[in-house]
């Protein structure tokens, strides 16, 4: 995203500590290039943002993880309730705004999306009137997009519920906001911590924006403590239980923790079954895991994981971030070198993984490719 905004004329600056500090006063171009939106499907949120604030964008059609069909239809028609037009022609959406700018309006989304929520919502705060969004994500990620927003001047209510109502406004300020921990790369720490029998505490981080993941790791003999900025697993040297998993929008079980707890079933205690109800097409990583001696069965949405005692170590292929994430907990847990192609799909979700692993006390290293 960063390369993204330097392309587009701004130039944020990253100091030591991570913080970002970006001016957005002026810009160069409202074109966001295939080169770079093909490698991650959140540069589609710059759409809603350029048209809502200079009355036009030409975003290229995202990239990400092929997980399925997961359409931009939401974001477009959320825009054209808005009354923006939009062509999509040649790999891109161009949009527009009518004269006066974008107008406030009534819009359902058909399916639960978080990323249409988060665009719609940005393009409303800058829009003339109210607009209602119903069938809104409640993703804790949508609630702290809406602070942030709030926090620079925008009217945002309901966040967090299925109905958000936004106030235009003519614009927003600047300000300084610290960004809500990420709850899947801590989900994806304590499932690998799980896997292998281990402990670890996890600081800067929030236990009630997990608390669906930390029922499954308890249920699969975990000991937990919380306390208001840290998480500690102990699995005490036990292998885990299988556990059963169905996936849902917040605050049900996310898919993005989906992947790693396939990989704990399958060098659990008995039969789990991981049902995807989210995505069609997100069981890829089975196929890897079994190649490592994994006894796992899909039918159609649904996983059935036989633990096996102990996993081998096979070079495999990770065809998203997720799957990713799930192929390094198989190989920490596996007999032998596991070898991951293609883990440039795990730098969009995690910074440094092998780093921290390391630290925790893996054998896990990165090899050019």
């Amino acid at each position: 995203m960063i390369e993204l905004f330097g392309r587009m004329g701004v130039q944020p600056i990253i100091d030591e500590k991570l913080s970002v500090e970006v001016d957005a006063s002026s810009i160069k171009t409202l074109v966001a290039p295939y080169e770079l939106v093909k490698t991650m499907r959140a540069s589609i949120l710059v759409l809603g943002p350029m048209v809502a604030r200079f009355g036009e964008a030409e975003v290229a059609l995202p990239g990400g993880c092929a997980i399925g069909s997961r359409p931009v239809d939401l974001h477009i028609r959320g825009l054209e309730a808005m009354g923006a037009q939009i062509e999509v022609e040649g790999g891109y959406i161009k949009a527009k705004a009518p004269a006066g700018g974008l107008r406030g309006a009534h819009f359902f989304f058909d399916t639960v999306s978080v990323t249409g929520t988060e665009n719609i919502m940005m393009a409303a705060a800058l829009a003339n009137g109210r607009s209602v969004l119903e069938n809104a994500a409640r993703e804790p990620e949508v609630v702290d997009l809406a602070n942030f927003l709030n926090a620079m001047g925008a009217k945002i209510s309901g966040a967090g519920t299925d109905t958000i109502v936004i106030d235009g406004v003519k614009r927003l300020g600047g300000g300084r906001y610290s960004v809500m921990p990420d709850r899947i790369e801590t989900g994806t720490y304590l499932v690998a911590a799980a896997a292998t029998g281990g402990r670890v505490r996890l600081k800067d981080t929030d236990a009630t924006l997990l608390e669906a993941v930390l029922h499954k790791l308890v249920e699969a003999g975990a000991h937990i403590d919380a306390g208001s900025n840290w998480i500690e697993l102990d699995m005490k040297g036990k292998r885990p239980k299988a556990v059963n998993v169905r996936t849902a929008p917040y605050p049900a079980f996310p898919t993005d923790m989906q992947a790693q707890f396939i990989a704990l079933n399958a060098i659990a205690e008995g039969t789990g079954t991981v049902i995807e109800t989210v995505f069609e097409n997100r069981f890829m990583h089975v196929y890897e895991m079994n190649r490592m001696g994994a006894q796992i069965l899909v039918e159609g949405n649904t996983a059935v994981v036989t633990g096996v005692e102990r996993l081998k170590g096979a070079p495999v292929m990770a065809t998203d971030l997720r799957a990713s994430a799930s192929l390094v907990i198989a190989g920490l847990v596996a007999e032998g070198d596991t070898l991951i192609d293609r883990i440039y799909h795990i730098d969009r979700g995690y910074e440094c993984i092998e780093e921290k692993l390391q630290l925790l006390g893996a054998k896990i290293r990165r090899v050019p490719g």
